[in-house]
């Protein structure tokens, strides 16, 4: 068995920088698979770290960007962070939590198994997935809260339900149960008490299982077009 080598390349952003319009398809993958992200805000030079179900979109009617969704409860150390820094970073992985199917959607990375399995066959599915996966994504971005009871707030809610309602299991960790009229159990906290956080990806750094790191900066097309970058 090889051993993993102990690269390591220090930067301040810019490794084999590039610029792009398009997330890396990589990181997307890694975005559609994985189930948890890390969220870190700051503020007052305090770091702060949670752990977050979320839902990418690579396109939206509200941001020319693709954004990543996530709610909280309004008083939340993460929401107070975030009204006073608008910038936050994002680690996202794949290889230790795959996300399991979602109603109408599939992973992108790897073959769909059967709809009925036996334990073992899921768990060899899980690991067949889990050995595809070897990078982390490490994700710049300004986050930003959609109004309360607004369309857009409204249009992020029903996505990020969408994303996070699963036919089999439970996710690992939840903060309240709601059962539809189709039997389905999701995992989301609806109504008055829970904000919507929208960010705006701004750039990405990839680090391989061999310590490759690799940087990108997102710009929109016309940008682009207009020699920006």
């Amino acid at each position: 068995m090889d051993k993993i080598p102990l690269n390591y390349e220090a930067s301040e952003g810019d490794t084999h920088k590039q610029v792009t319009s398009t997330l890396p398809l990589e990181v997307v993958q890694c975005l559609e698979n994985a189930r948890f992200l890390h969220l870190a805000t700051c503020t007052d030079n305090v770091p702060h770290v949670s752990l977050m179900n979320y839902t990418y979109l690579p396109s939206s009617p509200y941001s020319s960007r693709p954004v990543i969704v996530m709610t909280t409860n309004p008083a939340s150390r993460k929401t107070t962070n975030i009204v006073a820094n608008s910038n936050v970073s994002l680690l996202v992985h794949d290889w230790v939590s795959h996300r399991p199917p979602t109603h109408g959607r599939r992973p992108s990375g790897g073959s769909p198994g059967p709809e009925h399995r036996s334990s073992l066959a899921s768990l060899l599915l899980n690991l067949n997935s889990t050995a595809m996966s070897s990078i982390s994504a490490t994700i710049g971005g300004a986050a930003r809260l959609a109004p309360t009871g607004s369309e857009q707030e409204k249009y992020f809610t029903e996505k990020h339900l969408e994303n996070n309602t699963f036919e089999e299991g439970e996710p690992l960790f939840r903060q309240q149960s709601n059962t539809g009229e189709d039997g389905r159990t999701s995992h989301f906290v609806a109504g008055e008490e829970v904000r919507v956080i929208i960010v705006d990806i701004k750039d990405v750094r990839i680090s391989d299982w061999k310590g490759t790191v690799r940087d990108w900066a997102f710009v929109a097309d016309s940008d682009l077009v207009n020699g920006g970058g």
